[in-house]
């Protein structure tokens, strides 16, 4: 891997080191092959989603004897290196006990000569060459001879003890970090709405109107009082692969409360000139349909003259003379008419939840005069200003947090985090040893299968996941994501088969699944074909 490496380290592959232990899966239809109670400890790569320690002793559920004698799993010891090769590649933990894995993992079994954090640190290291490495479509996987050809740098025993307790300590520190950034986009929300509910209840003018003379003067009305015409919802065309005149929109262009043109896509139809669908700077933009969260969400459109529509998962609509386009944005994006909209969508299990054009135009709100409208956007911009430089700084803060764990395991591994120590025994002399011990050691294999467990029928039950289960989870990613993602989010990293018999049930009709590539899944809809 590096010319640059110390004089007493040295370069292999990861299988002269550790023995490469493939997992299984029981058939997942069969519960008694589970079990959450006693059992054996049984990890799949869905338990490491999101998980933040070095060590794991148990995932969801645990193999029951039954389940462990029906699958391939095999028991590895306290110590071993958690590796999963697929859905996705390059989640890693140290096993604190005794566990197995689900045939998403190809885990690593050491001797006393290596050390355990060492290799964690090391395969986090070489993720994106353990990626490169793993082949596939729909997804990326490490076979168990691929695997097994990982490189490694192996550094004297007690200097590897050094690295990893260095890194245990700058690490942790790193982590402290990004937690407290972490903290910061959820601050900032917090801060936005309670500028937006100052601003449509008169409490961030109250001061204004004493200076003024003026009372508090206003008018409760719907929203639909304050709209030039009633809402409309958009039209979605098919996308072409060539530019064009015309630009639709698609969903995502609001979704966070601020117009981008970027999320659009070329049309090749002729809209009329007189068609509604076409948008005018200071028009308002409503997601009719989305997810919980995302249901209502509005934005306003500052692009060009009649060179957008709108798709028809979106509403637009258009103020009248009593009220201003950004006061009106503030009315929509405040709790209080976000919350209508949530408790009024409708929709079903599997569907997206939706408003309609009555929902919105019911909605109460609360305004002012015009000259008061004037004061609160002023006010508003000059405090979102605040938040919006606020939110670069934090931008910026994370992107170098995240660069700090890849530069220490760099400069680990290059042998520059801790000084070498000149009596440390030689990695060669270390790896001869390792080597010459792996070659004594008896093959571990796993008992076969009794005819007994072989005969046995399964217990038929529900599936763990159907279509439609399976289609909101899509939706809680946003509407799309890699099949990498989508098996985890699904819980369905443990049956592989079954994520790919729901993929190819919903082909073509919910589900947009790419062949023979990496391209995200999608979920389809008018909005995005």
């Amino acid at each position: 891997m590096s010319s640059e490496l110390p004089e007493n380290w040295v370069e292999c592959e990861i299988c002269d080191v550790a023995k490469v232990v493939g997992g299984g899966t029981p058939p997942s239809k069969d519960p008694t092959n589970f079990t959450t109670q006693g059992g054996i400890p049984w990890i799949t790569p869905a338990d490491l989603s999101g998980y933040k320690d070095a060590y794991i002793s148990k995932g969801a559920r645990n193999l029951s004897e039954k389940g462990y004698s029906a699958c391939s799993a095999m028991k590895m010891p306290a110590g071993s290196v958690l590796f999963s090769s697929r859905a996705p590649v390059g989640y890693v933990a140290i096993a604190s006990t005794e566990v197995t894995t689900s045939q998403g993992f190809k885990s690593f079994v050491l001797t006393e000569s290596t050390d355990s954090r060492f290799v964690y640190y090391y395969l986090r290291h070489i993720k994106p060459i353990a990626e490169m490495m793993a082949t596939g479509t729909t997804f990326k996987e490490l076979s168990g001879s691929v695997a097994a050809k990982l490189p490694f740098v192996l550094a004297p025993l007690n200097e590897q003890k050094r690295i990893a307790d260095k890194l245990d300590a700058l690490l942790a520190r790193v982590d402290a970090c990004r937690d407290r950034l972490d903290r910061v986009p959820q601050i900032l929300k917090r801060f936005r709405q309670s500028v937006l509910a100052a601003a449509t209840s008169g409490t961030l003018t109250e001061e204004w109107r004493e200076d003024q003379g003026e009372e508090f003067e206003w008018e409760k009305v719907r929203i639909g009082d304050l709209l030039a015409e009633k809402p409309r919802n958009g039209y979605s065309p098919k996308a072409v692969p060539f530019q064009t005149n015309t630009r639709s929109l698609t969903l995502s262009a609001t979704t966070s409360g601020r117009f981008n043109r970027a999320h659009s896509k070329y049309i090749d139809e002729d809209i009329p000139k007189n068609s509604h669908l076409w948008l005018m700077p200071g028009d308002i933009l409503i997601q009719r349909a989305n997810s919980i969260e995302y249901v209502g969400v509005s934005a306003i459109y500052d692009g060009p003259v009649e060179s957008f529509i709108y798709p028809d998962l979106m509403m637009k609509c258009r103020p009248n003379h009593r009220v201003l386009t950004e006061y009106l944005y503030y009315i929509l994006s405040s709790e209080p008419v976000r919350n209508y909209f949530r408790e009024n969508a409708t929709g079903t299990a599997g569907n997206m939840p939706k408003i309609n054009q009555q929902t919105v135009v019911s909605a109460p709100a609360l305004v002012p005069k015009l000259s008061e409208q004037r004061e609160i956007v002023r006010r508003v911009e000059i405090l979102f200003s605040f938040a919006n430089r606020l939110e670069a700084r934090y931008a910026a803060g994370l992107e170098q947090v995240a660069q700090l764990t890849p530069s220490l395991l760099n400069k680990a591994f290059r042998g520059e985090l801790v000084p070498q120590a000149p009596n440390d025994e030689p990695a060669s002399e270390l790896l001869k040893r390792i080597k010459e011990g792996k070659a004594n050691e008896p093959e571990q294999k796993r008992e076969p299968r009794t005819n007994k467990i072989k005969k046995e029928r399964h217990v038929k039950t529900k599936t763990v996941t159907t279509l439609n289960e399976l289609v909101s989870a899509l939706d809680q990613l946003g509407g799309n994501a890699t099949a990498d993602r989508l098996v985890i989010e699904s819980g369905l990293s443990g049956d592989i088969d079954r994520f790919f018999e729901l993929l190819r049930e919903g082909r073509n009709t919910l589900l947009d699944v790419p062949v023979g590539s990496n391209e995200p899944i999608r979920r389809i809809t008018d909005a995005n074909q």
